[in-house]
């Protein structure tokens, strides 16, 4: 395969999606162009974690196989997101004494601060875990603010507070594990939320600060912006699928059917409007509900100017944006995919529910030097590198 080409997957519990991309040297934008996607329902899973491994390999041939029929080649490797009720962040601090002699700070005074902090979080938050990205927010030197990398600085103590995003090591292994099963190698692990904000949320939101919050099937995830850096990053179980049922249970009717009404409730149908938006209100406001809770948490609550960003198959519910603006007192959209038609071959690719796997195209298309927006470092030749955490990781998992 090209290195100007790259494949995303992402393994959700209502469906698997596969995404080809190549760069566009011809696009002022830098946008790359989709030339394959496949998609398939997703069997298997439960809030994003494999409970029928067999499912989910069947679902992924099936995905892959549309997407090599519109490009026209095989796949042979992909990048992989990890999503899901194990996914979650924590905030961990660290110090060192500047080892050189001159007090000049080097490579091996970052990889030491960091490794500091991440021995310092909590074993009992920690157990059973990886890390699948270590992202430094602030560095401090001899008690004062840094702002940048402070490779080549001087000072006798280093400080560091860090963003590290965990997952369950075992769902880590069993998503690797169904993707090599079906002939294809991981490349590269990166959380869903943060594929999705790549081309959710533009550089100057994440800036000003926002939260981009991704409605799944039965999860949704939150990752929460501010100077263009992640510093939280949270999974709920509870998605649009609990609105189905709700929907379905208060009007008596099918899943089905109430899966249709939810997504057309603009369009023609025999139920009382007012029960129906009574229904969805209520559990909207259950999602809202725990995302201002952690917002309160982590002590943004209201003070996000870009506000909040919605992705996924659940934000496509009419009246959503009025309903968070209301809960959160923040600004409120719906992502509009950055696509035009000239760069698709199909017409599959179509809403918001493809960020993340769109996300993890640009990532893979990226050089070290683009991915500074994410407000991760992707240079392996700097302490906390995604590259280098994420060749280690599948190292560990991989035969």
């Amino acid at each position: 395969m090209a290195k100007n080409i790259a494949v995303g997957i992402d393994i959700g519990t209502y469906q698997v999606k596969v995404l080809v991309a190549e760069n566009d040297e011809t696009s002022d934008s830098g946008i790359p162009r989709v030339i394959g996607a496949g998609m398939a329902e997703s069997k298997g899973l439960r809030h994003g974690y494999i409970i029928n491994s067999i499912d989910v390999v069947k679902a992924l041939r099936s995905a892959i196989a549309q997407a090599e029929r519109t490009t026209g080649f095989k796949i042979r490797k992909a990048c992989l997101s990890i999503g899901g009720i194990g996914l979650s962040s924590i905030s961990g601090t660290g110090a060192v004494t500047i080892s050189k002699a001159d007090s000049e700070i080097t490579k091996i005074d970052l990889e030491n601060v960091i490794k500091t902090a991440e021995e310092n979080l909590p074993k009992n938050l920690t157990q059973n875990k990886k890390v699948l990205h270590t992202i430094p927010i602030a560095y401090k030197i001899d008690g004062k603010i840094v702002f940048g990398n402070p490779l080549g600085m001087h000072g006798e103590k280093l400080e560091v507070k860090a963003l590290f995003v965990t997952c369950i090591e075992h769902h880590i292994h069993d998503l690797i594990q169904a993707v090599e099963e079906v002939g294809l190698d991981v490349t590269n692990i990166i959380a869903s939320p943060l594929a999705g904000s790549l081309v959710a949320a533009t550089k100057a939101q994440k800036i000003a600060g926002c939260v981009v919050a991704n409605i799944g099937s039965e999860t949704v995830s939150v990752v929460v912006f501010e100077n263009n850096i992640p510093i939280s990053l949270e999974t709920f179980p509870i998605g649009g699928t609990d609105i189905t049922n709700d929907i379905a249970l208060g009007l008596k009717i099918p899943l089905e059917e109430a899966e249709s009404i939810k997504k057309k409730q603009d369009g023609e149908n025999p139920y009382p409007r007012k029960k129906l938006e009574e229904i969805i209100v209520a559990r909207l406001s259950d999602i809202f509900d725990l995302i201002e809770a952690h917002l309160k948490k982590i002590g943004r609550s209201g003070l996000l100017p870009a506000g909040i960003i919605m992705t996924g198959g659940g934000s496509g519910i009419a009246t959503i944006e009025d309903l968070a603006r209301a809960a959160l007192r923040l600004p409120s959209k719906i992502a509009i995919p950055n696509f035009n038609e000239q760069h698709f071959k199909n017409g599959l690719v179509k809403d918001s529910s493809w960020m993340v796997v769109f996300g993890l195209c640009v990532f893979c298309l990226s050089s070290a030097g683009e991915l500074g927006f994410l407000g991760i470092n992707n240079n392996k030749e700097t302490s906390g590198g995604i590259g280098e955490t994420l060749m280690s990781l599948l190292k560990k998992f991989l035969p």
